[in-house]
């Protein structure tokens, strides 16, 4: 085992003066590769990859099928983590021939700085290219889900449903820009990222890393990331990946990766669409659902990924399946009886790549034997390799494999604090405020904080950091918790008190003037994070309870990965939903709790009453059943959220009364700040029919914005929306027609205004 050489340059490996190395390289290309094409840089893209393509081998293009987990070249090999180890980089890269490498969650190099990231993944492009008989380089891949999450000393920004909560499209962005410019600078050049997945069941364990409940949400905000994502600011672009196609986030009993039932109507009315959108914004790049939906597997589904995405949507990108996905067509689904059957089913059914970890080696003898058995046509082995070697220039790895590590630590370690701040600062969301408790005012001198949560940066920030579940133990990363940022930013003559239990929380709760309480759950990821019931643990409740019955005013601070039936946390002086916020999420929650900020964020969710209720969201269809908790009855409907100032909608006004199914709908709003602070508002436009057949939900969002108020201003706002958003999949109970508007009357709101607007 030993490090790598230092870098070498293309112009090296091309110099004249290595006439031995180019005469072996000559000798070993098939007959005309005299005259590279693929190596010109001003050869367009199409050029290339043809050229390419009619050079390899078949064992050369198989590789490009597969995409291995670093763990494989570290340590022992065996997942042990370490520096990298030439003997079995040899096997991945030259023998195997790999198009593809990822660092998943906690995969890192044996030193975790941005510095040795950067030269970790160059020297595994110098190797793969250096011992790349046409000098292929590879495209490495990359969980950075909020945040470049996996490397310390990163900004940690909220996961997505906290992004979700700001209802901020333009901030979301800017998010990703950053986020893509730390990932650029370590060289990786490839970010699964952002989850289209809609937020449906609080029992899911990654209901966090979604946006909203709502398709129209949960896409703009979707299609947004995919935008900053791939935005070439930085002069080295990154891949975006829309995931989990399709249906991911429902599965039947609550569990991450078991089946899903979709009827064909909610599948594509609801569903698909927010997919849609971020496939629409550009992305490079599509992962496929873990699950099965309907009884097919994601991974082989040709109708979702090739009738639908390619045929349909017109997708040109990548398709990548999910971790050892295809292997588990055969060992856990049973759908072939063999593993070159099963990447053979993922293959024709439209995979382009497979995420193969743990068994890199056995997939890469079963693709070779689908080959070799004609069991993937030669015409599908070229289109998917075309499409991974596409990606590949689109990133200028041919052209610009390196990065400068040297530039690594100053473009990653702590950057864009500011913008994480305003990022956790607008997703907090004000649920209650009883007779005006917050802000805290200047009579307000002394305060105690309390809860599991109140000096806890591991589950502020959430799953995926540092570590795949969490901060591992003993790891320590760079951010301010909620007793820090009320401590450390506290106005003049205020004290601060933290506490060391209960019992202390309680007999310091005596004689303050207000008790912060911060309560939640622990930080998870995929499995651990399941929760067959959401809802706030019982000492934690207790805990509350305790301090109301001390006469002080108590503040609740959520910090959870979704939202959580409360107890008496419910009843509190007042309520804040924290969601993960992140590194800043101390300093945000302080900036709101003493109104240097007003908070603006609205529920991306819907928060429930009580347990049992799965799933939930404001879409809910009508029923018959006046039963209690039959109907949409949540805590906190979705939208919700308070302000320190007030608002009113009003005027709602369509610059045109009729439309046809495929015209733009124009929607006027006035909206005022008739309170004394400047205040954000979001104003959301909902479209609902007074009858419908088949059913539809009360009210959709249509479309939304959100505006910056000062103390009395009146603003008439503009939104648009394409009457398509109004499609519904006509017909009876198995209708697979493709949705679209029904003719009639809608009544389009926005707060206590509407205005009527017919379709014909």
């Amino acid at each position: 085992m030993r490090l790598l050489n230092p870098p070498t340059t293309r112009r090296r490996l091309l110099a004249p003066a290595l006439a031995g190395v180019l005469m072996l390289t000559l000798a070993a290309t098939p007959a005309g590769a005299v005259g590279e094409r693929y190596l010109d840089a001003k050869a367009s893209t199409p050029a290339r990859v043809a050229d390419l393509l009619r050079r390899m081998t078949v064992e050369e293009k198989v590789g490009q099928l597969q995409q291995i987990a670093v763990n494989r070249m570290q340590g022992d090999c065996n997942w042990s983590g370490g520096a990298l180890n030439e003997t079995c980089m040899r096997e991945v890269l030259a023998d195997q021939h790999a198009g593809s490498v990822l660092s998943g969650g906690g995969a890192a190099p044996a030193v975790n700085t941005p510095r040795a990231w950067a030269e970790m993944v160059n020297s595994i492009q110098r190797y793969a290219i250096e011992h790349s008989r046409l000098r292929i380089p590879i495209v490495y891949g990359v969980d950075a889900v909020h945040g470049h999450n996996n490397v310390i000393g990163a900004s940690i920004f909220p996961h997505q449903l906290g992004l979700g909560a700001t209802w901020n499209t333009a901030l979301n962005q800017r998010t990703a820009e950053s986020t893509q410019r730390a990932v650029a600078a370590t060289g990786t050049t490839w970010n699964f990222a952002p989850v289209a997945d809609l937020a449906r069941d609080q029992r899911w364990g990654r209901y966090y890393e979604t946006y909203a409940e709502d398709p129209v949400l949960a896409g703009t905000l979707a299609a947004g990331a995919v935008t900053g994502l791939q935005n070439k600011a930085s002069g080295r672009p990154v891949a975006a990946t829309v995931k989990h196609f399709a249906g991911y986030s429902e599965p039947f009993n609550g569990h991450d990766r078991t089946p899903a039932d979709l009827s064909p109507r909610y599948l594509q009315d609801t569903i698909l669409p927010p997919y849609k959108a971020a496939v629409d914004a550009g992305a490079l790049t599509v992962m496929v659902n873990s699950g099965a939906v309907n009884g097919i597997p994601a991974t082989g589904s040709r109708w979702l990924l090739t009738d639908l995405l390619r045929d349909e949507w017109d997708f040109k990108g990548v398709v990548i399946s999910d971790w050892n996905d295809v292997r588990l067509l055969h060992t856990a689904y049973h759908i072939t009886d063999s593993y070159a059957g099963a990447v053979a089913a993922a293959v024709n059914a439209g995979v382009d790549m497979a995420m193969v970890p743990p068994d890199d080696r056995g997939f890469h003898q079963a693709a070779l034997d689908a080959v070799n058995q004609k069991l993937i046509s030669k015409k599908r082995l070229d289109q998917a390799v075309g499409r991974i070697l596409t990606l590949k220039f689109q990133l200028g790895l041919f052209d610009k494999p390196y990065v400068d590590p040297a530039a690594a630590d100053a473009a990653v370690l702590q950057a864009d604090r500011p913008l994480n701040r305003q990022a956790a600062t607008e997703s907090l969301v004000l649920l209650r405020n009883q007779d005006g408790t917050l802000p805290l005012g200047p009579d307000t001198k002394r305060i105690v904080v309390a809860g599991p949560q109140a000096d806890n940066l591991t589950d502020q920030v959430g799953g995926w950091t540092v570590g795949w579940q969490r901060i591992p133990d003993g790891v320590t990363i760079p951010g301010t918790t909620i007793l820090a940022g009320l401590r450390d930013t506290a106005p003049a003559g205020t004290t601060v008190v933290g506490t060391s239990s209960p019992d202390d929380a309680v007999a310091q709760a005596a004689d303050a003037d207000a008790v912060v309480v911060a309560v939640g759950n622990r930080a998870a990821a995929e499995g651990e994070a399941d929760m067959p019931n959401p809802v706030l643990a019982p000492d934690q409740q207790d805990l509350v309870a305790r301090l109301q019955a001390t006469g002080t005013p108590v503040i609740v601070v959520v910090v959870s990965d979704r939202p959580l039936v409360l107890g008496p946390a419910n009843t509190t002086d007042a309520l804040l939903a924290a969601w993960n916020p992140g590194s800043e999420g101390g300093n945000a929650i302080a900036d709101v709790l003493y109104g240097r900020a007003n908070p603006s964020g609205r529920l991306p969710v819907s928060w429930p009453s009580q347990i049992g209720n799965q799933p939930l969201y404001y879409q809910q269809l009508p029923g018959t059943n006046a039963g209690t908790g039959s109907g949409y009855t949540p805590a906190y409907p979705f939208g919700a959220g308070l302000s320190y100032t007030t608002f009113t909608t009003a005027g709602t006004t369509l610059a045109s009364p009729t439309v046809r199914p495929k015209d733009n709908v124009r929607v006027t709003v006035t909206v005022s700040n008739t309170g004394t602070r400047a205040g954000d508002l979001v104003v959301p436009l909902y479209a609902g029919q007074a009858v419908a057949n088949p059913l539809a939900p009360p009210r959709r969002l249509v479309a939304f914005t959100k505006v910056s108020l000062a103390p009395g201003e009146n603003r008439t706002v503009t939104l648009n929306f394409p009457a398509s958003r109004l499609a519904v999949t006509p017909g009876d109970m198995i209708s697979t027609d493709s949705p679209r508007v029904t003719p009639g009357r809608y009544l389009i709101t926005a707060g206590e205004s509407a205005a009527t607007l017919t379709v014909r």
